[in-house]
């Protein structure tokens, strides 16, 4: 899992993966944004060959994160071939979706496009 700081655009970053991109949104003092690091380890583990995840902070990129209205954190858009083409979003901390429902809704959405 890829953790970007700072990227010169976003749109070189979706390009430059032959893979799917799951980007991330969090912060770090959102409390569900630290629940999701082992899901999302999973979720990198068992779809490596399939999708690619990246993390961005939101507060360091708030452009970036109102442009996609990234809200709630975590907010997670599913990118292939540089297109949007999924958005996962959870309210509530008890809502986070344990990986392997994670994993199977990565699967729907890639296999609908």
């Amino acid at each position: 899992m890829l953790v970007k700081d700072r990227f010169q655009k976003f749109e070189e970053l979706l390009s430059s993966s032959k893979l799917p991109v799951l980007v991330v949104f969090d912060a770090p003092w959102c409390g569900p944004s630290h629940l999701m690091d082992a899901i999302l380890k999973q979720v990198s583990m068992q779809m490596k060959q399939q999708l690619e995840i990246i993390r961005i902070d939101s507060e360091k990129d708030s452009d970036l994160a109102s442009q996609f209205h990234v809200h709630p954190l975590p907010t997670m858009l599913l990118f292939k071939n540089g297109q949007l083409v999924g958005r996962i979003e959870e309210e509530r901390t008890e809502n986070l979706m344990p990986a392997e429902r994670l994993v199977q809704k990565l699967q729907n959405l890639l296999s609908k496009v």
